[in-house]
């Protein structure tokens, strides 16, 4: 199955914002999207992206002050991305390979979505489900 598949389901619309925006308007878009992280765009490239994780060590940090800092401070700046054909099973080892929850999806330069952990957990949840339900029925049709 393809990272494709995911995006299929999910959609693609990715949340993105410039590196000079406020961590506090991130943090509350964070919130009213219900998402883990932001892309961090500037020109139409990927600068950067921007996750809870970066509020809680900005705040260790900075304290409260952390909210007016601009994103691009707090920001993972080395950004992994896949293309719409990667296997999950390779970005599943791409997220654990680097500890990172969010993968930006991109093709010919392009933002085309973003996977979370979430999403590629539930993918192949779903796989091992019905590849049990196929072993299933043909036990049962073989008895």
């Amino acid at each position: 199955m393809s990272i494709q598949s995911i995006l299929d389901h999910k959609g693609s619309k990715v949340v993105t914002l410039a590196p000079d925006a406020r961590v506090g308007a991130a943090a509350l878009r964070l919130r009213l999207e219900h998402i883990g992280a932001i892309v961090i765009t500037s020109g139409g490239h990927i600068e950067g992206i921007f996750s809870e994780r970066d509020i809680v060590e900005g705040l260790t940090e900075h304290g409260a002050a952390v909210i007016d800092l601009p994103v691009s401070a707090l920001m993972s700046h080395n950004v992994r991305t896949c293309r719409p054909d990667a296997e999950i099973r390779d970005v599943m080892r791409l997220m654990t390979q680097h500890r990172i929850r969010h993968v930006p999806v991109t093709e010919n330069g392009a933002l085309r979505g973003i996977v979370s952990i979430g999403d590629v957990v539930k993918s192949r949840l779903e796989d091992m489900e019905l590849e049990t339900n196929i072993l299933r029925d043909y036990a049962v049709a073989h008895q």
